[in-house]
């Protein structure tokens, strides 16, 4: 959910920006078994897998939007948005470093960036503070990611559009990458100026 508007507008949980999370998150396990059932000896779903991450790349974008224009901004979808984007991530990281499709070294820089915000969490509530609000910046990293993994996937295979596919992926990804480790710093440099201002409010 983009930084414009970040205040809670409803307590309801059954919205359209909600359950299009919701249906995101379902969706998580669905491309997991897609992409990898080809290592276990099943046949090649790749198609079908590029389908469910445009359809999540395109109601991660939705539902932010529907939100912000319907005054459905809720407490439920701020905890949702950021936790289907950072379950799809990670779950296409794994199907493509296990497909052999993405370089091992590429998916430790992402999810060290994983364990740099996740390492800032118990600081933010030792203060009394949740997570950050997710950032423009981290959100467009988000984006460029999501759609280098389609494009990556469609790069794998043997048609016409796999080269330029491929080619265009790791743009996405170098973007993309640079982008989740800038908003990574800015988000901690954001919680050392919450945690300094309510140190300096108790003494």
């Amino acid at each position: 959910m983009e930084v414009q508007e970040t205040r809670v507008q409803t307590d309801r949980v059954l919205t359209i920006p909600n359950l299009l999370s919701m249906g995101r998150l379902v969706g998580v396990p669905i491309f997991l078994w897609l992409i990898l059932w080809p290592v276990f000896g099943g046949p090649k779903n790749d198609g079908w897998a590029i389908v469910v991450l445009m359809l999540s790349g395109i109601s991660d974008y939705l539902d932010g939007k529907l939100a912000r224009r319907w005054g459905q901004i809720s407490r439920l979808g701020q905890i949702l948005d950021p936790a289907a984007d950072r379950l799809y991530v990670l779950s296409t990281l794994v199907g493509l470093t296990w497909r052999e499709i993405l370089p091992w070294w590429v998916t430790a820089i992402l999810l060290t960036r994983e364990l740099f915000i996740a390492s800032l969490l118990p600081i933010l509530n030792r203060h009394g503070y949740g997570p950050l609000q997710v950032s423009f910046l981290g959100k467009a990293a988000t984006f460029n990611l999501m759609y280098a993994f389609p494009l990556l996937l469609l790069g794998d295979g043997t048609s016409w559009i796999a080269t330029p596919a491929e080619i265009v992926s790791w743009a996405f990804i170098w973007w993309g990458t640079t982008l989740y480790w800038w908003a990574a710093i800015l988000y901690a440099v954001q919680a050392r100026q919450i945690v300094k201002a309510d140190a300096a409010s108790a003494s």
